[in-house]
This record gives structure tokens, C-alpha cells and sequence, in this order.
């Protein structure tokens, strides 16, 4: 006869192989077809919330690793709210204007551009961030992110415009917004202005020169000892371009100035500066003839070195003794301390450099028309010439580039709207929500902190076609500025029909109330803004738009969660247009992810080879390999990823879905509903492994509520391969497969697994959608399942598992059965036998280890999986094992005695004794016997 028919071998439709990347697609087909994003919205009605609000990825360009962290987190955190009872709409969005698409539509039109009209380069635009848009949300989709993807919120979709103009007016209306002259960062390439979140640093060489400004008029009235000498105040800048718009030379009034004769001349310089200065100019021979405080040298004129112009001494607290020589050349309009030091004196913003980065007609023939940085080498020359330049070298620093064409940027004041930080009190009502916000990880509240207390007013105005413009307007008669609540309210619902585009298309009476007048000259006709807003201003006002607009939706978001670089981003734009608005943050938390770099810890770059695109890694792992790979990590610090880190995560991906298709495979004929086993009927090796479970869930549960991904990912890993596949299913696996189908003990295996499979999946479903979903298929149906695990709620332990004192009990037996399983790997090294069940084991203890042995006496066969046990008292026999963290504990192994049974591998001296069964045990004929 065949025995291995008699056995209740695991059977189960559930594939060994994931084929994710196949499978991946079909699962996504038929949760749209049966359109369980909408069931999951209708079973949470009346819950209550949880907002995580989406920050507006860039409709250009595909996905990016960094994009599959971002999202992959938040579904993660989205899914997991659900199962735990909250009602979690999630709208995702996409941040549509700006530099970046208007770049790429221009170089696809060429000379065709010049044909065009705004409106039409516009619709232009618009086509292409519709384009990236769907392409971007089918690849989000990929993820197995789930959310409102047929109707997401666009920031160029006509009410977001509307709501953009809307509150931008308002801004203006009420009196926070101003025009204003003033250094801001000017990209010469893209010919805008920057906001400070739209720049990045690199390495850039610069020239490094020290240059003379002459005092004016005879050196006697500040000391005696310079009567009649020639004394320059010496300055050092690595922007030699900036020199033809100096119009004053700052030293701080604490400092001592040391006026220093040299080669028959005098230079001022910083006292604590003066002998590094010298041996860097070369001087040898050289005499202090007066020493003074800054303070005193205030309001003395010296002459620009190659222009007819005045240079007079300001104070200002910026200068330091960090580098330079303590009198710093100072040009308004090229500088922010310049400009803010500057106002003081009465100085304006002089800035002679035209939108292109080209010297104006204002720095003279010689100069006009070229451009700046090609002209610094000419300006060495010239300064050189006249016998003002002291040094000159090169010098490799940090420097601002532009984020869009990656070129060098300069200060540049030109006329601009600025919000104001101040003058209504934005500043300081920001600085006080930020402490009422939860910043994950807590340096978030330090970082953005310090950039609202340091920042400057924010620059708004954005001189490109592709935005929301700004909603103002001039009297063309005496150019007063004309922004009230009534054409605010009127252009709000001329955007709400007809897009911003409209703005580009009507003249400025089209767009205002019939009978507006210029509030101050009473004249009727005006003229329309130029400018478009800030994309930060834009994104900064979803809460507004999205949150406190759409239905279903409130303000303030629960969460806001994106990269660290948003502290001066989008967290930051959306504080201060919200406090700026309603007094209040928008979000009542703050949680933070780091960058995605390679292996080595190096940022991710096309020219180093080292990107990995989240596309190649779905096509060979599938999207689960992704979501337990940003699961796995601790994201708040940056993110390592390479093909290994992948192949390690595959291998602890099968071992996880092994280990429930184990369980699947031997609850096949299992009933949940009428075969479980109660809880005092289980066996105590089945209890010890609910309590386990029960620790594992809360631990589970906790990391979920707390963002602790990686926690969740190696506990469940742990438990998947520690507590099961190498302990419990190692010792249920004789009693499932050899017991009677329906004996009391497989059944209560069978109560446990299906406990364990039923949690796990939960468990696991936030992180790995897909085979949980795929799992929940295979579980054994039940009283309360539902068609998906995502419409489940998520795992809790029963008040009956919780059980420390078994926990105790059986953790002190799992490291007593540890010490002998090596002496049983001893004897299979020694080839005394090939597995465990080929030995007979004797274990020797004596005092507590023996009596707490002697209370499992009947289950060590069982934990060891041998054939045969016995428990001795007394000191360790010659030859055997003897324990060295076990004191007292001796164990023995010996090949099993008898025949080894062939229905059960077991060996036992009973296998021969029935004529008509010789190969099979006592045992295994007792159990055919029952269930004959």
C-alpha cells in the first residue's frame, strides 16, 4: 500500500512562485473592475478622519526612485489608517506650471515661439503637463499606490487656478503683498527670478581679487600720522563683476582697523586680519601708524576705483573676521546685506545688469552690452591698470546654480512683488505654529525654525508665461496699484470658467467690475500685471484648493509627508500662505523621508551610472520587492538601493510567502467557522505560539501608528523565519501531516495556523498589497471575511493569547533545546546519523534544569524531533555533550533503535511487529486504524 496517501500532505492553488511581474498587473485590473477603491470609501463613511495631504509631484518627466519612496509611504501609511478604522481619503496631486515644462515646450516649438502669442505658448504648456500627468499616474498606479486617481487635483485645472488668483489677490488686497526693488536671485539663462527653494549649490570656480578703494580728501582729520599720505580702504569679493555697482565700502563698528604704510602707501584693513593680509600680499616691510574702531570711521567717502563715483564707509553687523580683510565692498542692488545694510544709508538698489546678464548703458561704452561673468576678466584688467588691485587668484567654492538649466546665478534687484514677512505680522505668527505642529523627526521643527526667522520676504513675481498671473492691475493715468476684494472675486470666477489663460487673452477692463476706478485718481482705464506667481505659491495654496475646497475634506491635514529638502519648499510655502490666510498651520504633523542614494552612500547621477529606475526594478522584481525595499528602511535618514539590496529583499520576500503558503497548504479542509479548537484544548506549544503572535501584532501595530516601517518589515521577517519556519512548523509538521484529519491535536495545529495566516496577511497588507491580496484568495472562507483583505480591518490579538508566564516557560526551553540541537549537529558532522529523527537522545541534568525538563517531559520528543527521548538525573556521562551555558546539561545521542516506519520516518522497535503493516509503527497503525 501507499502510505504517503494516508498522510495530510499541505495542499494549496497558491503558487510557490510569485511571477510578480506578471501577476502584479492582473491583481491592479481587477481591483479597478470591481472598483474596490470606491468600496473601500463607502465602508468608511461616518469614521472618523485621517488626512494625509499629497504633496504635487512635477508633471514632467517619468518617476524617479525618490517618487516610488515618497508615494509607496504614503500608501503605506493610507492603507494602514484604514485597516485601523479611520475614514482616509487620498487625493493625489500634481504641481503643473513653471520654468521646467515652459523650457521644454520651448525648445520643441524653436523659432516657432516667436510666432506665438502667450495664450498659445500656454495651451501649449498645458498639453504638455496633461501628457506627463497621465503618464506619471499610471506609473504611480504601478506601485500599487492606491486613491483618487480619476479625478486628482492639477494646479493648472481652471478652479485651482481660481483658487490660486483668489488668494494671491487677497494677499495684495489686504495689503501683505508690495512692489519693491531689491536683490533676488536672478537666473541670466531662464531670465527669471528664483525663489530660494529653486536653487541649488555647487562647486564653481571664481576669481578671488583684493582691491583698493582711495580715500577721498586729505587722511589727517581721522590721525595726525596720515597727513598727506595716500590711504585705501582695501576690500576682497569673488564677484569682480559686481564692482562697477559698489556704492559703499561696510566695516563693522566693534572691529580695530589697523592703518598699515606699506611700499609708501596705506591700507586699512582688520587689525586680528593684518598679518595673514600682509604675507598673502607679498609685504614683508610694513608699519601700523594708527589703530581705530569701525564706529569712527563711519560716513568717510572714499572714490570708486575706475568710475567717478563716491564709495562711502557704512557699518554694518554681517561683516566678520571669517575671510576678506574686514571692509567689505558693498553693492545694493547685487546683494541681500548689501540691500539691507544699504537702506540704512539711504543707498538704492543700483543694479546695471539687464534680464540676460548683460551690463545696461548705465556702467558706460566700455562695459555695455557684455556679459557679466565673461566680463570679470576685463574688469582684473582695468582694476589692475589703475593700480587698484592688491591680489589676484582663482578659487573653487560653493556657489547658487539655478535648478532648471543647472548655470550659475547671481543677486539681481529689479522691481518684484514681495510678500511681506513683517509688516502684518507673517513672520512671527509662522514661528509660533510651528511649535504647535508634531515635526517626525523632531530636528524638522529646528530646520524650518531658522529659515522662517532668517528668510527674507518672499519674492512672488515670476517673469515667464507659464503660471497663474498675478492679479493686479495700474491706473495707466497715475500708476496706482488696483487690487480690491471686488476684482479679486470677479477674476476668481472669470479663472473658475475659463482658466487663467483668460488673464492673456481679455484686456484688463474684460477682467475688472464694470465702473472700476482708480482709487486714488479716479481715472477708469488700466493695464494688467505682467508677472506670474512663484509654482511654491501655487503648491503652497493646496490647502486651500484641495483641503478646504473639495468635499470629503478638511483643514487642517493630519499629515503632510515628503522629502527633507521641503522644510524650504512646499512645507514652508504652505505655512505661510496658510498663516498668512487663517492664522493656523496647515497640517498638524510634519513627517520627513531622507534622499535615495546607491550602495556606496553616493547621490544617484546619469553621468556616474549609478541611477536605478524604479520602472527596471518593477519589471525584474515586481512592485512588492519596491514596497518591502522602502518598508525595510529607516527613512528618515537617506536611502540606500542597489541590485543587491534588491536581491537580499527578493530572498526575504520568499521566505515570507513561503511560509504562508505553508500555512495555506495545511488548512486545506479546514473549516474556521465549526473545525477550531478552543483556546484551553490547544496544546501548550500551540498557546506559546499565539502569545508570540499576539506580541508580534502589538509590536505590528505600534510601528504602523508610529511610521516605524522597518520595524514592521524585520519583525514579520524575524517571525516568518525564527518563530515558524524554524521552530513551530518544524515541530507541528509530524502531527499535521501523520494525526487523524480531524484529530483534536491537527485541528488545533489547524486553529493556530489559520490565527497565524489570518493576522499575518493583515498585517502585511499595508506594505505587500498585492500578495496579501493574493493570500486573503487562498484563506479558507469564514464568518465576516470579505472579497479583500483591503476592506478587512487590521490584526488584533485576542485577550486569551496574551500569556508572559508561557512566553517564560517556553523561551527558557527554546535556549535548553538550542544547547541540544548541537550536540545532535555534532553527531551529524561525526555521520553518527544524517537527521534528527535518526537519533535517540539522552539528556543528563541535575536541580532546576532537570524538574523544569521534567514538566515537558511528554513534548521533548516533539521539540527535538528525534525518534526517542529520555530524561536521566545526575552529573554528565564520559563522551557526551556537555553544555557551557547550561550548567549541569549533558546530552547524549545514539542512533534510534528499531526500523524506521515508513509512513512517518519515525524509528521505533514496534515497526515489524504487525505481519499486515510491517513497515509502519505502533503509532501510525493505531492512527489508520481510527480513521479507518
Amino acid at each position: 500500500m501507499d502510505y504517503k496517501k494516508t498522510l495530510n500532505l499541505p495542499q494549496t492553488r497558491f503558487a510557490m512562485k510569485a511571477n510578480l511581474p506578471t501577476k502584479e498587473p492582473q491583481q491592479l485590473k481587477a481591483w479597478e473592475e470591481s472598483g474596490l477603491y470606491a468600496k473601500i470609501r463607502e465602508e468608511s463613511k461616518g469614521r472618523e478622519q485621517f488626512i494625509l495631504h499629497d504633496g504635487p509631484p512635477y508633471a514632467n518627466g517619468n518617476l524617479h526612485i525618490g517618487h516610488a519612496l515618497n508615494k509607496i509611504l504614503k500608501d503605506i501609511i493610507i492603507r494602514s489608517k484604514q485597516m485601523d478604522g479611520f475614514d482616509v481619503p487620498y487625493v493625489p496631486g500634481w504641481d503643473c506650471h513653471g520654468l521646467p515644462i515652459e523650457h521644454n515646450v520651448d525648445k520643441k516649438l524653436g523659432s516657432k515661439k516667436k510666432e506665438m502669442s502667450k495664450a498659445d505658448i500656454r495651451r501649449k504648456c498645458r498639453e504638455y503637463a496633461g501628457n506627463f500627468v497621465n503618464i506619471q499616474r499610471e506609473e504611480f498606479k504601478r506601485f500599487g499606490v492606491m486613491g483618487e486617481w480619476e479625478d486628482p487635483y492639477l494646479t493648472m485645472n481652471y478652479p485651482f487656478e481660481a483658487r490660486i488668483a483668489k488668494e494671491c489677490g487677497e494677499f495684495a488686497a489686504n495689503g501683505d503683498m508690495f512692489i519693491g526693488k531689491k536683490p533676488i536671485y536672478w537666473c541670466c539663462s531662464c531670465q527669471t527670478a528664483l525663489a530660494e527653494a529653486e536653487i541649488e549649490y555647487a562647486d564653481h570656480t571664481s576669481p578671488s581679487i583684493f582691491v583698493k578703494f582711495p580715500l577721498k580728501g586729505d587722511a589727517a582729520d581721522i590721525d595726525a600720522s596720515l597727513a598727506g599720505k595716500k590711504v585705501s580702504f582695501v576690500i576682497w569679493t569673488t564677484t569682480p563683476w559686481t564692482i562697477p555697482a559698489n556704492l559703499a565700502v561696510c566695516l563693522n563698528g566693534e572691529f580695530t582697523y589697523a592703518f598699515v604704510e606699506t611700499d609708501g602707501e596705506v591700507m586699512v584693513v582688520a587689525k586680528d586680519l593684518l598679518e595673514g593680509l600682509m604675507t598673502s600680499f607679498g609685504k614683508e616691510s610694513y608699519n601700523v601708524l594708527f589703530e581705530t574702531d569701525g564706529a569712527s570711521l563711519e560716513n568717510k567717502v572714499c572714490r570708486h576705483p575706475f568710475i567717478d563715483r563716491d564709495s562711502v564707509i557704512i557699518l554694518g553687523d554681517h561683516v566678520t573676521l571669517e575671510a576678506g580683510t574686514g571692509c567689505v565692498h558693498t553693492a545694493p542692488g547685487h546683494g541681500a546685506d548689501d540691500y539691507i545694510t544699504g537702506l540704512k544709508y539711504g543707498l538704492e538698489p543700483y543694479s546695471p545688469v539687464g534680464n540676460n546678464g548683460c551690463y545696461t548703458e548705465e556702467v558706460g561704452e566700455e562695459f555695455e552690452g557684455k556679459f557679466i561673468f565673461k566680463a570679470n576678466a576685463e574688469l582684473i584688467e582695468k582694476m589692475d591698470a589703475c593700480g587698484a588691485l592688491v591680489k589676484h587668484n582663482e578659487m573653487s567654492h560653493s556657489y547658487p546654480h539655478c535648478w532648471r538649466c543647472k548655470k550659475p546665478v547671481i543677486f539681481r534687484a529689479t522691481p518684484q512683488w514681495f510678500l511681506s514677512m513683517d509688516n502684518t505680522g507673517l513672520r512671527e505668527k509662522a514661528l509660533a505654529e510651528i511649535d504647535k505642529v508634531e515635526w517626525i523627526p523632531s530636528w524638522g521643527r529646528e530646520r524650518i525654525h531658522g529659515m522662517i526667522a532668517n528668510r527674507p520676504d518672499w519674492c512672488l513675481s515670476r517673469q515667464r508665461s507659464w503660471g497663474v498671473p498675478i492679479p493686479v492691475f495700474y491706473c495707466e493715468k497715475c500708476g496706482e496699484v488696483h487690487a480690491d476684494q471686488a476684482s479679486v472675486d470677479k477674476i476668481y470666477d472669470l479663472f473658475k470658467e475659463h482658466g487663467a489663460d483668460i488673464w492673456f487673452e481679455k484686456e484688463a477692463a474684460d477682467l475688472l467690475p464694470e465702473g472700476t476706478v482708480c482709487t486714488k485718481c479716479g481715472h477708469g482705464t488700466f493695464t494688467k500685471d505682467t508677472n506670474i506667481l512663484d509654482v511654491w505659491f501655487d503648491s503652497g495654496v493646496t490647502h486651500s484648493a484641495v483641503l478646504n475646497d473639495r468635499d470629503g475634506l478638511r483643514r487642517p491635514a493630519d499629515l503632510y509627508l515628503e522629502g527633507s529638502d521641503q522644510h524650504r519648499g512646499w512645507f514652508h510655502s504652505s505655512l505661510l500662505t496658510s498663516v498668512g490666510k487663517t492664522g493656523k498651520a496647515p497640517y498638524k504633523a510634519v513627517l520627513t523621508h531622507g534622499f535615495v542614494v546607491d550602495a556606496k552612500g553616493h547621490k544617484m547621477s546619469k553621468s556616474v551610472g549609478n541611477v536605478v529606475a524604479p520602472k527596471e526594478v518593477i519589471n525584474k522584481y515586481g512592485a512588492e520587492v519596491l514596497r518591502l525595499w522602502v518598508a525595510s528602511t529607516d527613512y528618515r535618514d537617506d536611502v540606500r538601493i542597489s541590485d543587491n539590496i534588491l536581491k537580499q529583499l527578493s530572498d526575504a520576500y520568499r521566505k515570507i510567502r513561503n511560509s504562508c503558503r505553508y500555512m495555506l497548504g495545511n488548512l486545506s479542509g479546514f473549516n474556521p467557522d465549526t473545525d477550531r479548537v478552543a483556546y484551553e484544548d490547544l496544546r501548550d506549544i500551540d498557546r506559546f505560539t499565539l502569545a508570540r503572535l499576539a506580541d508580534l501584532i502589538e509590536r505590528v501595530n505600534k510601528a504602523y501608528e508610529t511610521y516605524e516601517f522597518h520595524t514592521i518589515y524585520h519583525s514579520l521577517n524575524n517571525f516568518c523565519t525564527v518563530d515558524l519556519s524554524s521552530f513551530y512548523f518544524d515541530i507541528v509538521r509530524d502531527a499535521l501531516y501523520v494525526e487523524g484529519t480531524d484529530s483534536v491535536v491537527r485541528r488545533g495545529i489547524q486553529t493556530v495556523l489559520f490565527d497565524l495566516v489570518d493576522a499575518i496577511v493583515r498585517m502585511m497588507a499595508p506594505i505587500l498589497c498585492f500578495t496579501a491580496e493574493e493570500i486573503w484568495g487562498h484563506v479558507p472562507d469564514f464568518e465576516g471575511k470579505k472579497e479583500s483583505v483591503h476592506l478587512m480591518a487590521g490584526a488584533e490579538p485576542k485577550a486569551d493569547w496574551k500569556n508572559e508566564a508561557i512566553i517564560e516557560r517556553w523561551e527558557h526551553l527554546v535556549t535548553l533545546r538550542d544547547e541540544m540541537n548541537k550536540a545532535l549537529e555534532k553527531a551529524r558532522s561525526e555521520k553518527l546519523i544524517g537527521q534528527n529523527l535518526d537519533a535517540a537522545v539522552t539528556v543528563t541534568a541535575k536541580g532546576e534544569t532537570l524538574a523544569f525538563l521534567e514538566s515537558f517531559a511528554s513534548e521533548l520528543k516533539q521539540v527535538l524531533i528525534v525518534s526517542d527521548f529520555t530524561l536521566a538525573e545526575g552529573d554528565a556521562p564520559e563522551g557526551a555533550f556537555v553544555s557551557d551555558e547550561v550548567e549541569g546539561l549533558a546530552v547524549q545521542v545514539a542512533s534510534a533503535s528499531g526500523d524506521k516506519c515508513e509512513r512517518c520516518w519515525t524509528w521505533s522497535p514496534s515497526v515489524g511487529e504487525d505481519s499486515e503493516r510491517p513497515t509502519l509503527c505502533s503509532r501510525c497503525r493505531g492512527i489508520l486504524d481510527r480513521t479507518a
